[in-house]
């Protein structure tokens, strides 16, 4: 692998780029007209414009990007996070025009991407999971025996979500309807998708968040932990790694529970498996996110395990050097 694009702007460009340049490896920015002079286009041994300011004119086609990486002839594609990273046809598009994707199959994307898909392959492995909906669910009646159920408060979440978005904690009967309608109507604005499911909210738990790699040959590791319990509106606020206040039987179970729900979508590349602990120590699988996570560096200042580069080294075909 001798060049890549790197799909994304900004400090996330920055860092897959500066991984790169240290393995010898030349290094394409695509930026919008509004990016002209940002920092990743300054860096990169080459640059080219790709659209107009407006995301969607710009670092969400997809076609667009593939176009430019072949005209430069490039080896690999790295999303980066955000944008087109947990894009399935995205992944697919690049494959199919003979050009690394630098980041899990389109596959495993399609299967991680959603939270209830992702739920449903824990489940051959016996993994516990927060009680709540077998599926997608639009239907308020239905919501609400499920809630009685599983008891409330409850947690109305996007399936196709993330960053807090479309979620909604829900107290008692009466505030049902109400907050599935907002839950539903953010969802779809955030993600185009506004199916949603319910969970039991948990309170007052420990947010834990796993760091894998696979490569290529069936070979998966964690590489333990990060913190993220400091939230605001469901947003991670600070990260910190090792967890603290974790004892060491549940940091393995995390870790080993991770792997098998890797495994179990044949996963290649970096992922990160979140899961809740509750106060009473029992713990629940949440989902995995199919890509680099924007907390990456708090595993590799504790760990010293540059991220990147080993996603770099396994897209190129090389195994993991990493043993348990």
């Amino acid at each position: 692998m001798k060049k890549i694009l790197v799909a994304n702007r900004g400090e996330i460009a920055l860092r897959v780029m500066k991984s790169a340049r240290e393995m010898g490896i030349k290094t394409v920015a695509v930026y919008s007209e509004a990016d002209r002079r940002s920092p990743h286009v300054l860096y990169a041994d080459e640059a080219i414009c790709i659209g107009k300011a407006a995301s969607k004119e710009s670092y969400l086609r997809g076609d667009k990007i593939v176009e430019v990486a072949k005209q430069l002839n490039v080896d690999g594609i790295h999303p980066g996070y955000g944008f087109l990273s947990e894009n399935a046809a995205f992944a697919k598009l690049v494959e199919e025009n003979g050009i690394t994707f630098i980041g899990p199959t389109p596959e495993a994307i399609e299967i991680m991407g959603s939270k209830l898909a992702a739920k449903e392959a824990a489940k051959k492995f016996d993994i516990p999971m927060v009680p709540g909906s077998e599926g997608a669910i639009s239907n308020v009646d239905e919501a609400k025996n499920l809630a009685e159920k599983i008891g409330y408060p409850i947690l109305i979440k996007a399936s196709a979500g993330g960053g807090g978005k479309g979620m909604r904690v829900v107290n008692a009967a009466d505030e049902l309807h109400e907050q599935m309608q907002r839950a539903q109507s953010e969802a779809q604005s955030a993600f185009g998708d506004g199916s949603v499911f319910i969970e039991r909210y948990v309170a007052s738990p420990k947010h834990i968040e796993v760091q894998i790699l696979g490569d290529n040959y069936g070979n998966i590791v964690y590489l333990f932990e990060r913190e993220c319990s400091v939230q605001r509106r469901h947003q991670k606020v600070v990260e910190e790694a090792p967890a603290f206040g974790l004892d060491d039987a549940t940091r393995t179970a995390l870790g080993e529970a991770a792997v098998r729900i890797a495994a179990a979508a044949n996963y290649v590349n970096a992922a990160t498996a979140e899961f809740l602990v509750a106060p009473d120590g029992s713990w629940y699988f949440l989902e995995l996110n199919a890509r680099l996570q924007v907390e990456h560096p708090a595993t590799e200042l504790a760990f010293g395990i540059d991220l990147v580069a080993w996603q770099l080294r396994i897209a190129r075909g090389e195994h993991l050097t990493l043993a348990q």
